[in-house]
């Protein structure tokens, strides 16, 4: 069991939590919820030993092991992917290798009665215990199936790390740490950069293999697959759920209806407190009556009603201007780089007004089809964008576009037009910039922050085609709901590509699936695709075992 004491955070004069005590335990799939700010990611990093708490601690036993995913990674480069996983068993080898030194030692030394010989057997013995009380592992085979879980081929193995994005070498970082056969998982935000099938398979994983996992992620199809408990931390203090995410937002409905009973109760027992002191206060025979009611307010511990988030943000894009029927055709599409090959004879048509996803594993050519729609590379075959079709586009460089010298502010006050105008604070509050960061500059921000300021621009420019390649990796549960319903709203036609099954449902009416250098329509939504992949799957395996 691993326990949080009585921790506490205070910076500034400000205290962000206090007094968090719970119990971690086995088997327990934890979803760390609150909104942002109120200091879940600090809490991991407590807990993982990164940060220090300004008060109380964090127990566990000796050899527990404790493994931490942060949101961002800085990693080094200086081996293949293969070599990078297999230093989760680096402890392991250093072990083993250490107890052959020893033996080494011990073959040549003649002082047997001597200090350092008696030390030598001492810590031979000791190291041997525990290197072969371990389960014998296949430390090649363990890598090579926790790698193409998560997405790589075993062409990948012997590339170097630095040929790979900040999303993949985030993967490998996932890969060491479930390799460690950890204690307690601590992950931040780990399916921003994973793909629906990595995400799938890593859920699975989790459930069946990990001893406990605490989670914060804005994926809430993720969250209420893995986790059996959910606390929620608010107002520096925290809520223990023993239930998943969906029912706890039932629950935690229920707590907040029942503090403000019980807040308007006593507001009305104060309001006739005073009112009965303020009458009688000059009167000579109402006055232990009028000193008693003074100390039975000064005694009262008022009543909190836990925050809650009142505004009902309705964001809606600016009327689609009329495109013509077909936005997008393509016919015999093939795209190669070098011997390469992305996808092969791809044909599709997207008719005006579909919302429709793009689906499939990282590199098999999503990406690069919006990239050919865009006319930013070239390829053999036809595409047609179609008369009129005004684009507006969201890819992961969005964000480098931005104006750096431009304040968060300024940059969307520079498009917003007409009675939006008004409105530009809100807009600004419901993606997560608040108060004083209104007017920081674009150069000072974080990449999740210019990536929200870039997708708010594009909420309020007039488009009749939009583009939006992973738009959810940076966005909380609340600002995903906002640009869903928005989203949804829209009436121009919709390309998504997304790994978040959560925000393509409802959202999504077909769903093209990329893979095999083939792209494939499914004409139903992104819960019939998955149902109907997972039957195609047992299909498959029930022939193979024909």
């Amino acid at each position: 069991m691993i326990s949080v004491d009585a921790v506490g955070v205070e910076f500034s004069g400000t205290t962000l939590f206090r007094n968090i005590t719970f119990n971690i335990n086995e088997d327990d799939r934890i979803a760390l919820m609150g909104k942002n700010g109120a200091g879940k990611s600090t809490l991991l990093k407590i807990m993982a030993g990164v940060n220090k708490p300004t008060y109380g601690k964090v127990s566990a036993p000796k050899e527990a092991i404790i493994a931490y995913l942060p949101q961002h990674l800085l990693t080094e480069d200086n081996c293949t992917v293969f070599e990078e996983a297999s230093k989760a068993f680096s402890k392991i080898l250093n072990m083993k290798n250490r107890i052959d030194e020893l033996n080494k030692q011990l073959e040549t030394r003649t002082d047997y009665e001597s200090d350092e010989y008696s030390k030598i057997i001492e810590e031979v013995s000791e190291l041997s215990e525990k290197y072969y009380s371990m389960e014998e592992v296949n430390f090649d085979a363990e890598v090579e199936k926790t790698l193409m879980g998560l997405g790589f081929l075993r062409s990948d193995f012997t590339r170097p790390t630095d040929e790979f994005s900040g999303g993949w070498r985030m993967r490998i970082e996932l890969a060491k740490i479930l390799l460690q056969k950890p204690d307690l998982i601590l992950l931040d935000e780990p399916t921003n950069h994973l793909d629906i099938e990595s995400v799938q398979w890593l859920e699975e994983f989790l459930k069946t293999n990990a001893k406990a996992v605490i989670v914060i992620s804005h994926d809430k199809a993720f969250v209420d697959n893995l986790t059996n408990r959910t606390i929620e931390l608010t107002m520096g203090r925290i809520y223990d759920y023993k239930t998943n995410y969906s029912h706890y937002l039932q629950l935690r409905q229920e707590r907040r209806e029942q503090q403000q009973k019980h807040f308007d109760d006593q507001q009305k027992e104060i309001a006739d407190i005073t009112a009965f002191i303020e009458r009688f206060k000059g009167t000579y025979s109402k006055t232990l009556q009028v000193q008693s009611r003074v100390k039975m307010l000064e005694k009262m511990e008022i009543v909190e009603v836990d925050e809650v988030d009142t505004s009902s943000l309705n964001l809606k894009f600016p009327p689609a201007p009329r495109s013509g029927n077909y936005p997008v055709i393509v016919e015999s599409l093939t795209k190669k780089y070098d011997d390469h090959v992305v996808f092969q004879d791809a044909s599709l048509t997207i008719s005006r007004g579909d919302k429709v996803a793009f689906v499939g594993k990282n590199g098999e050519g999503k990406s690069t089809l919006v990239k050919a729609i865009m006319d930013e590379i070239d390829y053999e075959g036809k595409m047609q964008v179609g008369h009129n079709a005004m684009i507006g586009y969201f890819a992961q460089n969005q964000a480098s576009l931005l104006d750096a010298d431009l304040t968060v502010f300024e940059t969307i006050d520079q498009i917003a037009q007409g009675d939006i105008r008004t409105k530009i604070k809100d807009i600004l509050g419901a993606f997560m910039f608040g108060g004083d960061t209104i007017d920081k500059k674009v150069k000072v921000l974080s990449g999740g922050e210019r990536t929200r300021l870039a997708m708010i621009k594009l909420l309020l420019q007039p488009v009749n085609l939009l583009i939006l390649d992973e738009p959810t990796n940076h966005l909380d549960l609340k600002t995903k709901d906002v640009l869903k319903e928005a989203l949804k709203a829209f009436d121009g036609t919709l390309i998504l590509v997304s790994h978040d099954r959560d925000f393509l449902d409802g959202l999504a009416a077909k769903v093209f699936e990329f893979g095999n250098k083939r792209i494939k329509e499914h004409f139903e939504d992104i819960n019939g695709f998955l149902r109907n992949k997972k039957m195609e799957n047992l299909r498959e395996i029930e022939r193979a075992k024909k």
